[in-house]
């Protein structure tokens, strides 16, 4: 539990507890055959569970973490846990609102029984005896921890790295006990480069004289083993861009000024004065002191044998049954963890149906930066956690949209049938998916751009992707969506005709708005002021307009005619009353302001044309 704070946002000082689990009588099987007949779990509370016990949020660590997720250790006057910065009063994870709590995993050596634990029949050491364990046994220690615990219900499940696959082997096995996931910088199996890495690695300890086959308890330890595959992977954490501003090819000094006995080993060892050696060195020193060798084997072991595609045959087959709302996060210099990994589960997870939000954010960190560089990461994990907590509040209100923004989406949600599954693309805040939620039981999901106004659209219980729609929707499979929406963006988009093609690949029929150019009032002011108009409607200086198509409606229907394009509706409207008169006597392009269009596959027979007005060559 937590002594009280003393620094504001601090959890105080952290006690790890240890607990020995209840098992069967048989002990605990292990996913490859063996058993355990006694399992010790070492974990962190933080915060208050309160009456229900379900707004415990459970953080699964990375390959080399333990449970001092946060809050300071007893010997530290200063927080020292791994992700401090994230978890606290008021922070990503708001220990005000959810109890957290951490567990060291299975393998591990820090508390939690592993290869350097004390095997009851022996007396000793595990050592070489301690059984292979997998992601799935890992897994399912935490969840007889929790039990004991008393607890049957996450409110959240959140990890990075390794601690991601753990999430996704905890979704894939027990979805109904979990409310929501965040998976950052993670995948659901590892690249052959990442492979590589890991098997180096491991080769550099069971190479080292001391390792003994793992018993090595009570002699010298492979520490040099240890050291080196530390240096490999520590290399896999950061970007190059980061390792070259801050190492370079920066030199040494301290090395270079050391004395001669020194400088003869460091020869002798075909060694450098480049400062990234220097670096890795204290990395491997720093490193020893606090792991042990047989599990740093068995833990990347069952990390580089986890492949959810091998076991269920597609990632899709792997999916099927989750339940839970999912938040998946990708790191740009992540080469450890790629962009395109985190792309294929938001894809699977998209055609089947599951609500999912993405986040690709940029930096130059690297896989790291999920520990280091978190300032967008907080708040956007923030957003997606509170949310169950504000719909409990009833004296919560979202801001309504300006009237003739509110007055577009009543008319989008005319055309949009009950329970439909949406794809709003250029969504904002939010605004149309929560009042098509709210009002007939849409799901779906909004694309945008801007990070800011996402981060506002999960905050309303929003599903959202952080992607540019320029990109051509790579992330959403054929057919997933029975209505797009694409509101004031189209003039936006650098290649409109692609876009239009896209969007009716993912969706059957798409919704189209966007300003008129050739209205009465765009010509007038023209003609009498000959300057580009500025008004409600278009809101912009023409030097910082984000409006790079200055087309009309009948240019877009000219384009819907060329890439055969069904055009099933057109709704227009005029603002004052010579635009409206202009409307009524069916000179369309020149008295709508602003258009609605409803637009479909040629291929594909619509017959129901309940909002469509008719069709006018007359411009």
């Amino acid at each position: 539990m937590i002594d009280t704070a003393n620094k504001e946002n601090s959890l105080g000082i952290a006690e790890t507890q240890i607990i020995k689990l209840t098992l069967p009588q048989e002990g605990f099987q292990l996913e490859k055959g063996g058993t355990l007949h006694e399992i010790d779990v070492a974990y962190e509370s933080y915060g208050t569970i309160n009456n229900g016990k379900d707004n415990v949020v459970l953080i699964c660590h990375a390959l080399t973490g333990d449970a001092h997720a946060a809050g300071s250790s007893a010997n530290s006057e200063e927080p020292d846990g791994w992700w401090d910065d994230m978890i606290g009063p008021g922070k990503g994870i708001d220990t005000n609102i959810h109890q957290v709590i951490c567990t060291n995993i299975l393998g591990g050596c820090k508390g939690t029984t592993g290869p350097a634990s004390v095997n009851p029949e022996t007396g000793k050491a595990y050592g070489s005896s301690f059984p292979k364990i997998t992601v799935a046994d890992i897994v399912e220690v935490q969840r007889l921890l929790l039990q004991q615990l008393g607890i049957t219900k996450l409110a959240a499940l959140v990890g990075g790295s390794f601690g991601g696959m753990q999430i996704l082997e905890w979704l894939i096995r027990h979805s109904e006990e979990v409310e929501r996931a965040v998976i950052i910088a993670s995948a659901a199996s590892l690249t052959t480069q990442a492979l590589a890495f890991d098997i180096v690695g491991r080769h550099a300890i069971t190479s080292d004289p001391n390792w003994n086959n793992g018993d090595y308890y009570n002699s010298n330890q492979p520490i040099a083993g240890l050291s080196g595959a530390r240096k490999i992977a520590h290399i896999t954490y950061l970007s190059q861009q980061l390792m070259s501003a801050k190492f370079g090819r920066e030199k040494q000094t301290e090395w270079m000024d050391a004395d001669a006995d020194f400088q003869q080993s460091l020869e002798n060892k075909f060694g450098t004065y480049f400062q990234i050696e220097s670096y890795l060195e204290y990395q491997g020193k720093k490193f020893i002191q606090r792991f042990d060798a047989n599990s740093y084997l068995h833990i990347t072991l069952a990390m580089d044998e986890y492949d959810t595609k091998e076991r269920y045959g597609s990632l899709e087959k792997a999916f099927e049954k989750i339940t839970s709302r999912l938040l998946i996060v990708s790191l740009s210099g992540d080469w450890l963890f790629t962009r395109q990994q985190s792309a294929d589960m938001v894809k699977a997870l998209v055609s089947t149906g599951k609500r999912v939000s993405y986040f690709h954010l940029e930096g130059e960190a690297g896989h790291d930066a999920f520990l280091t560089h978190i300032h967008d990461l907080k708040r956007i994990i923030s957003a997606f956690l509170i949310q169950p907590e504000r719909e409990k509040c009833t004296h919560v209100h979202h801001k309504i949209p300006n009237k003739e923004k509110l007055t577009r989406f009543k008319q989008i949600l005319k055309m949009i049938p009950d329970n439909s599954r949406v794809l709003d693309l250029g969504c904002g805040k939010g605004s149309l998916l929560n009042m098509l939620r709210q009002h007939h039981n849409a799901s779906g999901i909004g694309v945008e751009i801007e990070i800011e106004a996402l981060i506002a659209a999960l905050t309303k219980g929003c599903d959202v992707l952080l992607e540019d729609i320029d990109d051509g929707l790579k992330m959403i499979p054929d057919k997933t969506f029975d209505v797009a929406v694409l509101s004031e963006t189209l003039q936006t988009i650098k290649r409109p005709r692609v876009l239009l093609q896209q969007i009716l690949r993912v969706a059957d029929k798409a919704l189209i708005s966007f300003p008129n150019f050739a209205s009465i009032g765009v010509r007038t002011n023209l003609l009498f002021n000959g300057r580009m108009p500025k008004g409600k409607q278009i809101p912009f200086e023409w030097y910082n307009t984000p409006n790079i198509h200055l087309f009309t409606l009948a240019d877009f229907l000219d384009l819907c005619e060329k890439e055969e394009i069904n055009v099933e509706s057109i709704i227009c409207k005029g603002r004052g009353l010579i635009e409206n008169a202009l409307l009524a006597l069916g000179f369309k392009n020149l008295g709508a302001s602003a258009v609605i269009i409803h637009i479909s596959k040629k291929e594909v027979a619509h017959s129901d044309t309940e909002h469509a007005e008719p069709q006018s060559n007359t411009f």
